[in-house]
C-alpha cells in the first residue's frame, strides 16, 4: 500500500503519521521552504480531538499543550460586560499549542520513520509525472494552490471576509492563565488564547474593508482591550487574509483534496484545524476497515469519506459563517438588544452545555 501526500504543513504531517502508524508507506511531497509557520501562530484542540490525536497520530508532550478551562465572550458595546461563559468543571475545554513546535516533533519523528519518505516538488512537472507513472494506491493533496488545486479542486463556494487576522504572542507577568477571552469591538474580535502562565497568544481579526491599518493601530487595539495582562514584551504582528471555502467536490479519480483546500472558515471559533483532525479521525477508520478486511486501498475510500463528511463540514462551516455574520451586524447596530440577549442565553446552562459539545466533537456527539 503506498499513498502520496502532498502539502507542507501540519495537516499533511498529521495524517502521514496517522498512515505510517497503520504501516502504510507514505511520500510526502514537499517544497523547498515551509511557508507561514511562524513562532506567533498557534492552534487550539478540543478535549475529543486531542484524545485521538495523541491515541492514533502523535502523543503530544505535556509540556507543548496549554490547558483552557474557561471561555468569556465580552463586547466592547456593553463596556466590555460579559455576555457567554462556556466551562466544564470536571475537565478543560480545550488546549493551545504553537504551530511551529509540534510541527518539528512531527516532522522529527516521521523522519526516523521507515514507512515515510519525503519527496521535493520542484515544478508542476513532478505533478505531471505522479499521474503519468500511477504508482499511488491514493493521492491526498493537502496544498490549497498546486498544479492538482488549479486543475481538479477549482469548483468551490467562496467567500472573502475583507477582514486581515493579526496574530502576536504577548509575554506578560505571571498569573494563572487559563481563561481564553475573546472580545467583539467595533472593529472586529480580539481574542487572547493563554499558552503558558506568562504567555497569551492574540489573534485580532480586523474588518478592513473601509479602514487600513498599520502595525501601530493594531497594537493599539490590542492595548485597548487588554483584560487583564501587564505586558513584557510582544513579537512582531504577521497578518493574512480570512475568507471561508467550501469543495463542491472533494476527489478527483485517485486524489483526495484535504484540510484547508475542502473547507476554510474563520478563526473566530478557533475551529479551522479541529475540522481537520475530525476529518483524518473518518479517513482513518475507512481506511482500517479495508485493512482489516484484507481490501487494496482505491478510490472507493474517496467516495466513502465523502459521503460521511461532506454534509457536515458544509453545515458546519456555514454554522461559523453565520456566527461571524451576526456579530458583524450586531457591531453595525447601535442598540443593545442581541447583547443583552446573548447575556440571557449565557445562563441557560443547557444551551450552553450543547455549545460545549459541537465545539468539542463537531456534529459528530
Amino acid at each position: 500500500m503506498n499513498i502520496c501526500i502532498i502539502g507542507d504543513g501540519l495537516t499533511g504531517l498529521s495524517l502521514a503519521k496517522n498512515l505510517t502508524n497503520k504501516k502504510i508507506d507514505v511520500h510526502f511531497y514537499h517544497k523547498n521552504k515551509i511557508k507561514n509557520l511562524t513562532s506567533s501562530r498557534t492552534i487550539g484542540i478540543s478535549r475529543n480531538n486531542l484524545e485521538f490525536y495523541k491515541k492514533e497520530i502523535y502523543e503530544i508532550p505535556k509540556k507543548i499543550f496549554w490547558q483552557i478551562k474557561k471561555i468569556e465572550i465580552y463586547s466592547e458595546k456593553l463596556n466590555k460586560e460579559r455576555l457567554l461563559k462556556f466551562e466544564d468543571k470536571k475537565d478543560n475545554l480545550f488546549y493551545m499549542l504553537k504551530n511551529d513546535e509540534l510541527y518539528k516533533l512531527l516532522m522529527k519523528d516521521l523522519s526516523n520513520n521507515e514507512y515515510f519518505k519525503k519527496k521535493l516538488i520542484k515544478n508542476d512537472s513532478s505533478f505531471k509525472d505522479l499521474l503519468k507513472k500511477n504508482k499511488y494506491d491514493l493521492i491526498i493533496n493537502c496544498d490549497l494552490n498546486n498544479f492538482f488545486s488549479k486543475k481538479f479542486f477549482i469548483k468551490k463556494i467562496d467567500k472573502n471576509y475583507e477582514n486581515l487576522a493579526y496574530t502576536t504572542i504577548l509575554s506578560h507577568q505571571k498569573l494563572k492563565n487559563n481563561v481564553a477571552i475573546q472580545i467583539f469591538t467595533k472593529n472586529g474580535p480580539i481574542a487572547f488564547l493563554p499558552i503558558s502562565n506568562n504567555e497569551t497568544s492574540i489573534v485580532c481579526s480586523l474588518d478592513t474593508k473601509n479602514k487600513k491599518y498599520n502595525d501601530y493601530e493594531v497594537l493599539e487595539l490590542i492595548n485597548k482591550n487588554n483584560p487583564k495582562y501587564q505586558v513584557q514584551k510582544k513579537l512582531k504582528l504577521s497578518s493574512f487574509k480570512l475568507s471561508s471555502s467550501n469543495l463542491r467536490n472533494y476527489y478527483h479519480q485517485n486524489i483526495l483534496a484535504f484540510g484547508d483546500l475542502l473547507h476554510r472558515i474563520h478563526p473566530l471559533a478557533g475551529q479551522g484545524f479541529n475540522m481537520t483532525i475530525r476529518d483524518i479521525k473518518i479517513l482513518s477508520k475507512i481506511i482500517q476497515n479495508k485493512i482489516d478486511l484484507g481490501i487494496q486501498l482505491d478510490e472507493s475510500i474517496l467516495s466513502e469519506f465523502e459521503k460521511e463528511t461532506k454534509i457536515k463540514n458544509f453545515i458546519f462551516s456555514n454554522s461559523v459563517d453565520l456566527i461571524y455574520e451576526v456579530f458583524n451586524l450586531d457591531k453595525k447596530i447601535k442598540n443593545k438588544s442581541f447583547n443583552k440577549i446573548l447575556k440571557i442565553i449565557g445562563k441557560n446552562k443547557g444551551l450552553t452545555n450543547y455549545f460545549i459539545k459541537i465545539a468539542d466533537k463537531g456534529l459528530n456527539f
